[in-house]
């Protein structure tokens, strides 16, 4: 299995070890004074102090216009609701709220949007099936 590794810019380290660790409970990995790693759901994330990427509503999913450029990862469903109700739960504000999309279609999903700190737009989605991700 290959492992993504995704290097990107914060504003503030602090704030994001508090985002991506203690909120999102990513292991913390390597750090220096101006960049910290994350083991953000088994994918390397590499964040570095710098200007954040611009982002704007752009990518029509649907119904709703989400934030573009973003990353984020694909859960098993099971697991994307408990991180959905624990989001839910420590008052996250969401650009998109966790919902399902695509219902009854190959595609189905669930998927919510919020940023971190910086402003880097994150999506998470969950499957019933990993099987399904690529599906047409």
């Amino acid at each position: 299995m290959s492992i993504f590794h995704f290097a990107f810019n914060v504003t503030d380290l602090d704030e994001t070890r508090a985002f991506y660790g203690a909120l999102l409970g990513c292991s913390e990995g390597r750090s220096t004074d101006t960049w910290v790693d994350f083991d953000f759901f088994g994918h390397q994330l590499s964040c570095h102090l710098g200007q954040p990427m611009e982002v704007a509503a752009t990518g029509l999913v649907g119904e709703h216009k989400v934030p573009m450029p973003h990353f984020g990862v694909v859960l098993e469903h099971d697991d994307w609701r408990a991180l959905a109700d624990r989001l839910t739960a420590q008052g996250v504000e969401f650009v998109l709220a966790p919902h399902t999309r695509f219902a009854g279609e190959p595609g189905e999903q669930s998927t919510m949007f919020f940023l971190d700190p910086a402003g880097n737009p994150i999506e998470i989605k969950g499957l019933a099936s990993m099987a399904s991700a690529f599906a047409r």
